[in-house]
This record gives C-alpha cells, structure tokens and sequence, in this order.
C-alpha cells in the first residue's frame, strides 16, 4: 500500500526556499568569518600562536564554509532540474530533506566528530545575530522539509526504483550517463556479491578486480 504523498508543500516552492536558505547560510559564514578573522589576525595577517589558540573555531569554520556549500550546491540543483523539466517527486525530497537536516546543523550544531560540536556561539555569532538572520518563516520551513512523512516517501520511491541505474536524476549528460551506467552494472556484478565476504574476511579487493575497474577507466576519470 503507498504511503500518504509526501509533505512536500512546506514552504511552497523548493527553488526560492532553497534560495532564502542559501543566502541565509551565507551571511551566517561571513559573520562567523569576520569573527574567527577577528581572532587569528594582527594587522590583517594571521598570527600562528592566535591560529593554535583558536583551533577549534578555525576548524569549526571550515565545517560551517563546508556545509554552507552544500546548500549552495543543492540550490543550484533544485534550479537546474526544473529549468529542464526534470524537477520530480524524487529529486525535490532529496533537496527537501537535505536541505532540512544542513539547515538544522548549521543552526543547532554541526557535529565535527562523534564527541565534538561546533556552534555558532563558538564562532562568535551570538543568538541575537542568529536571530537577526534567520527569519523565523525560513526556520520553520526548512526544517519541515526533513519529516518523517517525506523520509518515508522518500524511501517508498527509492524501493520502486532500486533496479534504476540511479535515485533521482543526476542531471547528466549522455557520456556520463553512459559512464554510470557500466560502473552500475559492474558494481551489481562483480563488487555486490562479494563486498560482504571481503569484508568478514578482511581481505584486500583481488587484483584482477582492480585491473577489471581499470579496463572501465576508472582510474582515468579526470583525462580528456
């Protein structure tokens, strides 16, 4: 029996709702760096001793230019798919649900290990900046947009499809899609069957496996 359709209307249009949350994470990071900048520099230039004090935020800044990128990226994707019709229920739960959970990081926390958090206070942005930038309507539609009801949907769909050469459409073109379609075929014949036994056994992936990915190219990838 299908699931319920997908709680994809939160904050109506995922292009412009990617947009706002993009450029909502991105004055975010140009405080955060003014601040860490504030902290490591002399003069304007960085001072090691101020840099080794300031680990952790140089470090937590790193992660949040990280993050700030994926939204980017997925903002950029959303626009794309739908400038060539190819915008589906698929594609916009993956930026829905993406989206929600980087957007929730950012704000509450990115976990740069298991036992390490980054937040915003950290980088010097104090809540009353956080709340200057981030419009409570943004907020909550983002954060809708990782529910449980779009998860499952999600899921329901990439369950249909799993004999599909990919989950949602990557946006390529022929060559590439051609590309992905051998590495696939090679994947589900000759790594699936026997990726659990290299693992339980501990054993190194067989030469001649190697070489086989290396007669598709795949240790070639970036030459014309």
């Amino acid at each position: 029996m299908s699931l319920a359709p997908a709680e994809i209307d939160a904050g109506s249009d995922v292009v412009l709702l990617a947009e706002e949350a993009t450029a909502v994470a991105e004055a975010l990071l140009a405080d955060a760096i003014a601040e860490v900048r504030a902290r490591v520099t002399v003069d304007g230039r960085t001072v090691g001793r101020m840099l080794d004090r300031e680990q952790r935020a140089a470090h937590g800044l790193a992660w949040l230019a990280t993050y700030v990128q994926v939204l980017r990226q997925l903002a950029a994707y959303a626009a794309r798919a739908r400038a060539a019709g190819r915008l589906g229920e698929i594609e916009e739960l993956i930026v829905r649900i993406g989206l929600g959970e980087y957007f929730a990081q950012i704000l509450g926390g990115i976990p740069m290990s298991q036992g390490e958090i980054v937040r915003l206070a950290d980088l010097g942005i104090a809540a009353d900046k956080v709340a200057a930038r981030v419009r409570p309507g943004c907020e909550a539609a983002t954060a809708a947009g990782n529910s449980a009801g779009n998860r499952a949907r999600l899921i329901e769909l990439m369950r249909a499809r799993q004999a599909a050469a990919t989950m949602g459409d990557c946006l390529l073109d022929d060559t590439l899609d051609q590309i992905r379609d051998e590495m696939r075929r090679f994947a589900d014949s000759e790594v699936a069957p026997n990726a659990h036994k290299w693992h339980r056994t501990n054993s190194y992936i067989p030469l001649e496996t190697i070489a086989h990915m290396g007669e598709l190219g795949v240790f070639g990838l970036t030459l014309p």
